[in-house]
């Protein structure tokens, strides 16, 4: 019988049998050709051949023959033959494939819900794994995460039913015959991979989502057969803002960080193709949603991907705004938290960009609807711009006068001039040079109010309140996380010395910088620096002015207005609003044109170049830093009215009006900067001369004639005295007596300093025009 014969019809594992030889689990026995006390001979039954890994004995069925009874070649093959008719073949122990019998929805979900129990527990004792999770900074006991080691089908572990249900479910597929058992062989999906839940509406796991820990550019990312799911769940029916991202792992990333995860509903677009109907439904009953945000990469098929999805959810969620996140060139999510702190994540989010939309969503149906027109001839009137369009209220003319009347429309009763003065400095948040304001009146004069209603009037994710600031509490902000932010801080007057100080250097520098202690991973205390970046814009509010001397040369002084007038109009106004005569929808109306027209903002350099023609008073108090601040009112207002001015080099370039709007919107901020007196104290000095000219009075007189209670006049009048505007006589168990010892002349003051700055004007209209 030919050698080829033979070997087709004898089997190692026959040969074994007759000799009474048995292998293990592993197909490894103790070698029967030398000494051998741990099994070291390893058969392959698919290949029909031996190797001992200690004697190096090796061979085929033949071979073994001759070496176990030590024949010659000859004899082992007439051995062989003989045994072809003699030993019956063993019956090889075949792997059922249950048929697909198709599992319920039910059990299949039960099985997966098992399976990622397992997979976190590969997790949690795998090394390998929990290195690979911080190289990619994911913190795994924030995140639902497992752990595939590819053994969840082996040893104990493996049964019938197991294997069925991971057929079905795509966790294994065929892969032939298991070389050392001759059974089937299995090959598990995503193996090596970490893996991600998917959901259903019920929050239930329906799919796996893997990422390949083997760095293999062709293996990386792996779905369960017909996928079905979102990650990290389905968004929540009372969601408000969506935030979008191209990956898993990017969501993943967001997850772990709270600032993100309770401001903004976070879910999953599997890829620049990937929204598919799953999402889209999803989206759809989402009836409270006001903002969809796209933090896609920052590549061309990001960029792509954000214009396409955008028209999409845009039609599916008309009244939503849409925005997106300016993702830093070639990185994404995953990318960004790997090299940076995870405030760079909070400081994009928070920077991120309305999408262009030039039409309101009536106005759109409505120029769909409208039947094509002819061509307009000489006769027809111009169409005249939609003012509820931002970009067209931006370009009409006198558009700081037009933004007044809106920000009146808000619900600001009076304070004309202060209003649009605060609107001007709060809109530079976004700017590298941020402006400040701070209101100073006594109390109840409304001074907190009004820079509340001017903090309504801008987009209220920029926005930051406080009643009242702690001494360190500055110092403990994450580093981006003042940036870009118009902060509102309602009583300056509760800030201690050491908040006072930080809140200066944040004005001034632009950063706070402190060496902390910190407990590293092991336990150990080391010092670090910890820096907080503070690029924002501030209105505070005070009844004492003149204790903040250091923080007011770096801030626009503003008084509120006092009058009798200012009080009858919110009277009124009150009134007005308790009586239902107030159409408060028009009011939020107001509020949400001007937060879009902050939003249609861009930041952009200016150029002035009358910046050297014009010049302040001799007697302005701090000249050099009311100066470089006067320069940046004009750098704001030309910034408002950039959808006006041209452009040099990529600039925009001011214009005089500009500079007319400054002078006029600034001129009593100058003249508090000028004045010895602040602005509440003025008001009341200046009643006291009205009222009693040359005459003595008393403390009750003086407050029959002002107006203000018992505490304030006092403390108004100790200041006159001390300042020797009023000279104090008497005695005090009769009574003191007073009389202005100053008559200064503000008027004088005033009209020196508008003519000072109409002369500059005049002259620079003259030579613009000589030119």
């Amino acid at each position: 019988m030919e050698i080829a014969v033979i070997k087709q019809n004898l089997s190692l594992e026959s040969i074994l049998h007759h000799y009474n030889l048995k292998q293990d689990k592993n197909n490894m026995l103790r070698c029967p050709f030398h000494e051998d006390n741990t099994a070291s001979l390893q058969v392959s039954f698919s290949q029909n051949k031996y190797k001992c890994h200690a004697c190096d004995k090796k061979g085929d069925v033949i071979q073994f023959v001759q070496d176990y009874e030590k024949l010659t070649k000859h004899e082992a093959l007439k051995k062989c033959t003989a045994m072809i008719e003699t030993i019956q073949p063993v019956k090889k122990a075949t792997t059922i494939i249950p048929t697909p019998n198709p599992v319920n929805e039910q059990e299949r979900m039960y099985f997966l819900e098992k399976m990622y129990l397992s997979f976190r527990k590969g997790l949690l004792s795998s090394p390998p794994a929990k290195e690979y999770c911080g190289s990619r900074n994911l913190d795994f006991d924030k995140l639902e995460v497992g752990f595939n080691s590819g053994q969840f089908h082996h040893g104990a572990r493996k049964d019938e039913k197991l294997i069925n249900d991971a057929l079905q479910c795509g966790l294994l597929t065929l892969a032939g015959t298991n070389s050392r058992t001759g059974g089937q062989a299995y090959k598990p999906f995503g193996n090596k991979g970490i893996v991600f839940p998917l959901k259903n509406r019920e929050n239930q796991i329906v799919s796996f989502y893997f990422r390949s820990t083997i760095n293999n550019e062709n293996s990386k990312h792996f779905y369960l057969k017909n996928r079905q799911g979102l990650y990290p769940n389905y968004p929540n029916p009372d969601t408000k803002k969506l935030l979008l991202t191209e990956a898993i792992i990017d969501t993943a990333s967001l997850l772990q960080i709270d600032e993100i995860k309770d401001n903004y509903t976070l879910l999953t677009s599997y890829g620049t193709n990937g929204l598919n109907d799953e999402i889209l439904n999803a989206l759809k009953p989402l009836k409270q949603l006001e903002e969809i945000i796209f933090f896609f990469d920052g590549d061309k098929a990001g960029n792509e991907a954000v214009t396409k999805y955008a028209e999409i959810l845009r039609e599916l969620h008309p009244k939503a705004k849409i925005s997106q996140v300016e993702t830093p060139q070639n990185e994404d999510i995953n990318n960004l938290i790997q090299g940076h702190e995870r405030e760079i994540l909070i400081h994009l989010i928070e920077q991120r960009k309305e999408l262009p939309f030039l039409f309101s969503i009536e106005d759109k149906s409505s120029i769909e609807q409208e039947p094509v027109q002819p061509k307009v001839t000489p006769e027809a009137k111009p169409k005249q711009p939609n003012l509820e369009n931002t970009i067209d209220f931006l370009k009409q003319d006198n558009l700081l006068q037009e933004l007044n009347k809106l920000i009146e429309q808000s619900g600001i009763v009076g304070e004309a001039n202060s209003r649009l003065l605060l609107f001007i400095i709060a809109s530079s948040y976004k700017t590298k040079q941020p402006l400040h304001a701070i209101v100073q009146g006594s109390s109840g004069s409304g001074k907190t109010h009004l820079i509340s209603k001017i903090a309504d009037i801008i987009p209220q994710e920029d926005v930051l309140r406080f009643t009242r600031i702690t001494e360190s509490s500055l110092y403990n902000w994450g580093e981006y996380e003042l940036v870009n932010k118009l902060l509102v801080i309602e009583d300056l007057d509760g800030l201690k010395e050491e908040a006072m100080f930080a809140m200066r250097e944040l004005i001034s520098n632009q950063r706070l910088s402190s060496s902390v202690s910190i407990k590293d991973k092991k336990g150990n205390i080391k010092s670090t620096k910890k820096e907080v970046k503070g690029v924002f814009s501030s209105l505070s509010a005070t009844t004492k002015g003149e204790i903040y001397e250091d923080n007011m040369s770096r801030s626009f002084l503003l008084a509120v207005d006092e009058s009798q007038e200012q009080t009858d109009k919110i009277i009124n106004y009150q009134n007005k609003r308790i009586a239902g005569e107030i159409n408060e929808s028009e009011q939020e109306k107001a509020k949400e044109q001007l937060q879009k027209i902050i939003r249609a903002l861009k930041v952009e350099e200016v150029q002035n170049p009358y910046a050297t023609q014009i010049q302040l008073p001799e007697n302005v108090h701090k000249k050099r830093r009311l100066n470089e601040m006067f320069q940046s009112i004009i750098k704001q207002i030309t910034i408002i009215n950039q959808y006006q001015r041209r452009t040099n080099n990529g600039r925009i370039v001011t214009q005089i009006e500009d500079i007319e709007n400054a002078v006029e919107i600034l001129f009593e901020s100058i003249i508090l900067k000028i004045d010895e007196l602040d602005g509440s104290l003025r008001q009341f000095f200046e009643r006291l001369k009205k009222k009693f000219k040359a005459d003595d009075f008393t403390r009750f007189e003086a407050m029959e004639a002002t107006g203000f209670k018992k505490t304030q006049l006092q403390h108004y009048i100790n200041q006159l005295v001390q300042l020797e505007y009023l000279k104090q006589y008497g005695h005090g168990n009769k009574g003191y007596k007073y009389k202005i010892f100053h008559f200064d002349d503000i008027q004088s003051v005033r009209k020196k300093l508008k003519d000072h700055f109409i002369k500059q004007i005049q002259n620079l209209k003259v030579n613009t025009n000589e030119r």
